[in-house]
């Protein structure tokens, strides 16, 4: 399970901590991106300011008190949002992690750093592994995966955001002390 003591957590240039209230704009602004909307495992299809809001307001909170979601905001130093990591469906060996970035962000390093910050705040929490998937044809994804330790473990059909279903690469990240 995740713990949030561990939380806020910095590289020194970039920092995750719980999506939050003045994160909610560029959130928007940024889920209307087309490649968020078609690669991006979004919590739902449509966003509106108050959906937004539920985020901050309830599901965040609710979901790294349970241990179980962590609905993380990657901030850069004066803690504007940058794109959001999400570890999802985590127990006491495990979590699901994905991550996006604003169409602005992309190429600057901010999803890599991401997923090795996101990597010690699980490990710090006790978990000893992290999946990840993605479309096979996501190839910026596919590589910043790699790029952080993630080795493929399968292939197979699931359903995109879109409910389509497409193939896709299963990775995992053991978590080393």
């Amino acid at each position: 399970m995740l713990n949030p003591s561990f939380l806020p957590m910095s590289d020194g240039i970039r920092t995750l901590r719980i999506f939050a209230a003045q994160d909610t704009g560029r959130y928007l602004a940024a889920v209307q991106d087309p490649l968020i909307q078609q690669f991006g495992y979004l919590p739902a299809a449509k966003h509106t300011e108050r959906s937004v809001a539920q985020l901050v307001e309830t599901i965040a909170p609710q979901g790294i008190t349970r241990g179980d979601l962590g609905l993380l905001s990657i901030v850069n130093d004066a803690d504007t949002f940058l794109g959001s990591l999400v570890l999802f469906n985590a127990t006491r060996e495990s979590a699901e992690i994905g991550v996006w970035l604003l169409p602005q962000e992309r190429g600057s390093g901010h999803a890599l750093g991401a997923l090795n910050l996101a990597a010690v705040f699980a490990k710090q929490s006790g978990l000893h592994e992290l999946v990840a998937r993605t479309v096979e044809d996501n190839y910026s994804s596919k590589y910043v995966v790699e790029r952080a330790g993630f080795e493929e473990v399968a292939r197979g059909m699931d359903k995109t955001p879109s409910g389509e279903q497409a193939p896709h690469v299963h990775y995992r990240r053991i978590l080393r002390s």
